[in-house]
C-alpha cells in the first residue's frame, strides 16, 4: 500500500481510502488507485480471487471489503439501497406483525420448544454477513415465531392492543435514536415531555407539579421510595444508609412486587416492608394501616412512605384513597399510589371516582401502555412537588452534559432529575395518539373496556361450569374454569386440589394451538384461576364470546 497509510493489524485508511492499493493474484501483482477498480476485482462478477495479505478491512467506498473473502454487503453510502431495505422491512412488518398479528383469523403465537426454537431463528452470530434477501427472511421468521400481543385474542397481560398512531409514534422515535437528557439534543421531546407530563398531572388533579418518564413502572415505583426517604433524610445521598435510622414503610399484601423489590435495591431491606391487610376484595383496610404504623413505631422504626394501589394486579382493586391519605396526614408521611394499571380510568367521568383522593399524593406512578395501548414502554412518575426535589435527589452536575453556560435556559436539561444517563423517548407515542384521539376518544377507549368487561361477567354468569372468583369493579375479570368431570362435585374432599389442575392445562392447549392467550395464577388461599384482562381498544362482543367457547372447546374432555 502506498501513501494511504494504515497498520496491517486494523484499518488501512483513517481518510476513508488508501491512494493505492496492491492486490497479488498467483505470481501477478496489480497496482489499482481507482475505488471501482479495486471492488471489481474482488466482486462485480469477476472471479473473486485476488487478494491483499497482511490486511484485515479496506476502507473502500462504495463497498466494505475484507482481504480474503468475498465482499460484504454495505448500505453505507447508499441511499437508494437504504430506502428499498427499509421499505421492504416496513413491508413485512405491515403485512406480518400488523395485519396478520391483529386479525382474530390468525394465530396468537406459533409455539415451539426452545431448542426446535434455536433453530428455526439460527441464531449463531457469524463472520460473514447475509444477503438483504435473507436479512428479509430473519424478520419474517421473527415475527412468525413472537407473540401477537396485539391479536384480540390476547388476554395475558395488561397490555395488549395495537394502537396506529403509538405505533407511528414509536417508530418515529427510533429513527431519531435521541436521548432525552438536554435540551440541545431532543429540544422537541424535551417540551413535548413537559407538556404530556402537565396533562396526566392534571387529570390526577395537580395544577402544577413535576414528573419524568421512567423505564417501566416498577422503577417508578422506586424512584417514589428514593425521593421519600430523601426528603426526610436528605444527608443519606452524600453519607448513604449509615446515616439512616431503621426505617419502615407500608403497603398491601395486593401490591406490586416491586415494592419489595424496590426496598432490597435501594438497601433498606424487604424487612423495612410493613404488610398491610387486604380486604376480601383485595382492598387495604386503613384500620390496620394505623395499627401497622403503631407498631413500626413501638419497634423503634421510623416510618416514612405509604404505597397505596389503583389497580391491583390480579383482581384490579383500588385502594381506600381518602382513607389512606388522612392516615399519612396525621402521621405526617409520604403518600405514593401505584396507579401504574389504573391511572388511565382518570379520563373516564364515568369511573375516575374508583381513584377519590388521588389528588392527596406526593407522588403517583402511571402506566398509558397498559389500558391505553400507547405501546412499551410508557411510564410516568408524577410528583406534586415543585421544589425540584427529582433533581436534587438524583443529580450529579456532570459537566460535559449540563453545563450551566450554555446559550439557552439549563432548566429544560431534565436529565439531571433521573439515574440514568441515555434516556429513550417515551412521550412521542402517547402524545401522537393523543392528539389523534383527544380526550374524547381516550375516554370512550376506557368505557368500552369496562363495558365489554361487564359483558364477558354476564356471560359467564350464564354458562354452565364457569364461576367467578368475585365481581370485578375493574377489568380484570378473574373465574374458574369447571370442567364435566368436577361440575356437582364441590363437597369432595379433592375438588380444590383438582380444580387448581385445570388451568394450567387448558393454558397448555390454548398456547399449543396458539388460539389465545390468558393468564392464569393461584390467589392466596384459592387455588388457579383465569384472569382476563379487557385492554385491547379493538376487542368486540364476539372475542369475549370466542373466548368462553374455546374453554369449553379446549376443555370438555377433562
Amino acid at each position: 500500500m502506498e501513501k494511504g497509510g494504515g497498520d496491517p493489524l486494523g484499518l488501512l485508511c483513517p481518510m476513508g481510502r488508501p491512494e493505492k492499493l496492491a492486490l497479488y493474484r498467483g505470481g501477478q501483482t496489480r497496482v489499482e488507485e481507482n475505488s471501482r477498480a479495486i471492488a471489481g476485482c474482488f466482486g462485480g462478477g469477476q472471479k473473486r480471487d485476488w487478494q491483499c495479505p497482511h490486511v484485515r478491512v479496506l476502507c473502500v467506498s462504495p463497498k466494505i471489503l475484507m482481504a480474503h473473502s468475498e465482499a460484504l454487503p454495505s448500505l453505507a453510502g447508499d441511499p437508494v439501497a437504504v430506502e428499498a431495505l427499509l421499505r421492504a422491512v416496513f413491508g413485512v412488518v405491515v403485512d406480518e406483525a400488523i395485519q396478520k398479528g391483529t386479525s382474530a383469523s390468525q394465530k396468537v403465537c406459533e409455539w415451539k420448544e426452545p431448542e426446535e426454537l434455536k433453530q428455526l431463528l439460527d441464531l449463531e452470530l457469524r463472520c460473514q454477513g447475509e444477503s438483504q434477501e435473507q436479512i428479509l427472511e430473519r424478520c419474517r421468521t421473527v415475527i412468525r415465531y413472537s407473540v401477537k400481543t396485539g391479536h384480540p385474542r390476547f388476554f395475558n397481560q395488561l397490555f395488549s392492543g395495537l394502537d396506529p398512531h403509538a405505533l407511528a409514534g414509536r417508530i418515529i422515535t427510533e429513527s431519531l435514536n435521541t436521548s432525552q437528557y438536554t435540551y440541545e439534543i431532543a429540544p422537541v421531546f424535551v417540551l413535548m415531555e413537559e407538556e404530556v407530563l402537565r396533562k396526566l398531572r392534571a387529570l390526577v388533579g395537580w395544577s402544577s407539579g413535576d414528573g419524568i418518564f421512567c423505564p417501566g413502572g416498577s422503577i417508578s415505583n422506586m424512584y417514589a421510595v428514593n425521593l421519600a426517604r430523601y426528603q426526610r433524610y436528605p444527608d443519606c445521598k452524600q453519607r448513604g444508609l449509615r446515616t439512616l435510622p431503621p426505617l419502615a414503610l407500608f403497603t398491601s399484601k395486593e401490591c406490586h412486587y416491586s415494592i419489595q423489590k424496590g426496598a432490597a435495591f435501594l438497601g433498606l431491606g424487604t424487612d423495612s416492608v410493613r404488610v398491610v391487610k387486604a380486604d376480601e376484595r383485595g382492598k387495604m383496610v386503613p384500620e390496620d394501616l394505623e395499627r401497622q404504623i403503631g407498631m413500626a413505631e413501638a419497634e423503634g422504626a421510623v416510618p416514612f412512605l405509604v404505597s397505596a394501589t389503583s389497580g391491583t394486579t390480579v383482581l384490579g382493586a383500588f385502594d381506600p384513597l381518602e382513607a389512606i391519605a388522612d392516615v399519612c396526614q396525621r402521621h405526617g408521611l409520604w403518600l405514593h399510589v401505584d396507579a401504574a394499571w389504573g391511572g388511565s380510568v382518570l379520563l373516564s367521568q364515568t369511573h375516575r371516582h374508583l381513584l377519590d383522593g388521588i389528588q392527596r399524593a406526593d407522588s403517583v406512578a402511571w402506566n398509558p401502555h397498559k389500558l391505553l395501548a400507547a405501546g412499551l414502554q410508557c411510564s410516568a412518575l408524577l410528583l406534586q412537588d415543585t421544589s425540584n426535589l427529582l433533581k436534587r435527589c438524583h443529580g450529579s452536575q456532570a459537566s460535559y452534559l449540563f453545563q450551566q453556560d450554555k446559550f439557552y435556559d439549563v432548566a429544560l436539561d431534565t436529565g439531571d432529575k433521573v439515574v440514568q444517563c441515555g434516556r429513550r423517548v417515551d412521550c412521542l407515542k402517547l402524545w401522537l395518539m393523543w392528539k389523534a384521539q383527544g380526550d374524547q376518544g381516550l375516554e370512550r377507549r376506557i368505557d368500552q373496556a369496562f363495558a365489554l368487561a361487564r359483558y364477558l361477567v354476564e356471560e359467564i354468569k350464564k354458562r354452565e361450569g364457569l364461576e367467578l372468583v368475585m365481581e370485578p369493579e375493574f377489568v380484570n375479570v378473574c373465574f374458574w374454569f369447571v370442567p364435566p368431570s368436577l361440575r356437582g362435585k364441590q363437597d369432595s374432599p379433592d375438588y380444590h386440589e383438582r380444580l387448581s389442575k385445570v388451568a394450567p392445562v387448558l393454558k397448555e392447549r390454548m398456547v399449543k394451538e396458539g388460539s389465545m392467550m390468558i393468564g392464569y395464577q393461584p390467589h392466596g388461599t384459592r387455588g388457579n384461576f383465569f384472569r382476563v384482562v379487557v385492554a385491547n381498544p379493538a376487542l368486540t362482543c364476539a372475542d369475549m364470546d370466542f373466548l368462553l367457547n374455546e374453554l369449553e372447546r379446549l376443555g370438555q374432555d377433562l
